[in-house]
């Protein structure tokens, strides 16, 4: 959980080494779930912050772990793997990691696919999906990810309608509606908390400013990650 945090916050080498201090005690304990889960997670770290390769090779030494059993943790990393080999333009194994999430979230039994930390709920699932989709420039479906996962998401979580805002920001200008992306990138990152400016929202939201720039309505954007730097 202390890993996690320390993504989120953005300080990216205190969480990788608190991820590499839990991967150990998951190893030694023989839990192959939670230690699949915890490199699952451990691989978001170097995939949110620009080194998709890395993400890669850990997501691959996840999934042999997991053993492909139908749980939310091999549900978890599989996705992520999905999102790494996008991130990297490796669009067929990304498209193949997309259809085995997909089928191991329809075989998950209902305590897998609960709702909690160590659970994979089809939400979390259409987050992930939503972000690998948009790297991959499959707008269409990047869009119903984003609505499904808004319509299942909790009023209080705050960073995953932000994230999801953003992707959506990055789909529009995929598609050329750059001053609708910089209007929603911009108002979603200025409705965020200071606390929740930094890490991973601060890299997509410089993602979606990268590609819409020159616009009018990049100005508020510009501003707001200005203020937050």
């Amino acid at each position: 959980m202390t890993a996690i945090v320390l993504h989120d916050m953005g300080a990216h080498r205190e969480s990788t080494r608190w991820f590499h201090t839990a991967g150990r005690a998951a190893a030694e304990s023989g839990d192959r779930d939670l230690h699949a889960w915890v490199l699952g997670r451990e691989a978001m770290v170097p995939l949110n912050f620009g080194a998709a390769a890395v993400a890669g090779q850990i997501t691959e030494q996840a999934r042999a772990v997991a053993a492909g059993r139908a749980t939310a943790a091999t549900a978890l990393v599989t996705v992520v793997a999905a999102r790494a080999h996008a991130a990297r333009g490796d669009r067929a194994a990304a498209l193949s990691a997309i259809d085995e999430a997909e089928g191991l979230l329809s075989r998950l039994p209902s305590d897998q696919a609960a709702d909690t930390w160590f659970g994979y709920p089809e939400q979390k699932h259409h987050v992930h999906l939503s972000q690998a989709l948009t790297l991959l420039g499959e707008t269409r479906r990047a869009y119903a990810s984003q609505d499904r996962a808004l319509q299942l998401s909790r009023r209080p979580s705050v960073m995953t309608r932000s994230l999801i805002a953003l992707d959506r920001a990055a789909c529009l200008a995929h598609n050329g509606e750059r001053g609708e992306a910089a209007r929603i990138a911009g108002r979603a990152y200025d409705e965020l908390p200071a606390a929740h400016r930094q890490g991973l929202t601060r890299t997509r939201a410089r993602s979606v400013y990268a590609a819409v720039s020159g616009v009018p309505d990049a100005q508020r954007l510009r501003e707001v990650l200005e203020a937050a730097a």
